[in-house]
This record gives C-alpha cells, structure tokens and sequence, in this order.
C-alpha cells in the first residue's frame, strides 16, 4: 500500500474496514469493546480518510482491512494479528499465529474476504457510529 501524504497526523492506531460488511462492522464492535483505553481509531474504507491515505490502492484495499499503526500500513492476516496483540486479555495470544508463514494465514484470510458477504450479509449503507464512539471515527 503507498499512501499519500496526509494535512494532519494520523492517530497510531487506526483501522480503515469495509463499512456495508457485516463481518467488518462486527469486527469494529468487537474491538471497541475490548479496547477499554481508546487505542483505535476507525475510517470505512469508503471515506475521504481512506481515499486520502490509500490512493490509488484503495481498489485492493476493499478485499481486506487496513491497519495502519505508527504511520505504516498492515493488511490482512497481518493486521487481524496485530489488532489481536494490541487487545487487553487474552487476545494478545493470538498473535502466536503470526509464526504461520504469512501465505498459509493470508489463504484463510482471503477465503473468508471472499465470501464475507454471502457469509454474514451486507449492508445498504455504511456504519454509523453512536454518540459514544462517533469521536474514534475519522471522516
């Protein structure tokens, strides 16, 4: 992924999803749940952030989401680990997998971007977040 040069900083965590994927939407609720500091920060692949920071990978991007820590980008089975190890708990283990080579992880990842739709649904039009949590939401 090449990003663009961004007017303001970016925060350290930010996940840029799909924001009509079921599966997604599921997996941000998931993470504000767990994340009980307010590490992350989130965009839809579908905004202006996303456009901004992906450019012309924006196209690639829709099958997977992007995890951009400390100003780089992570995609894929290398992100969900990543978000997984950032996560109070237990959910730090996970990020055992990471041992698996990386094309073995990204196969099962991609089956399951693949079929996400069909699998969990899709939804008319992007998440909106609730008065709670809409300030870890970038435009």
């Amino acid at each position: 992924m090449h990003g663009k040069e961004e007017a303001s900083p970016l925060p350290d965590h930010l996940l840029l999803f799909d924001g009509v994927c079921n599966l997604c939407n599921g997996l941000v609720r998931f993470v504000l749940r767990h994340d009980r500091l307010g590490v992350f920060r989130f965009a839809t692949l579908q905004s202006a952030t996303a456009r901004q920071l992906l450019g012309d990978d924006i196209a690639e991007a829709a099958t997977t989401f992007v995890y951009w820590r400390l100003g780089k980008p992570m995609t894929r089975s290398t992100a969900a680990l990543n978000v997984a190890r950032q996560l109070p708990g237990a959910w730090p283990l996970a990020y055992g997998l990471i041992v698996v080579p990386r094309f073995i992880r990204d196969a099962v990842y991609n089956l399951v971007a693949r079929h996400r739709y069909n699998w969990f649904g899709r939804r008319g039009a992007c998440m909106v977040p609730g008065p709670d949590v809409v300030g870890r939401f970038l435009p």
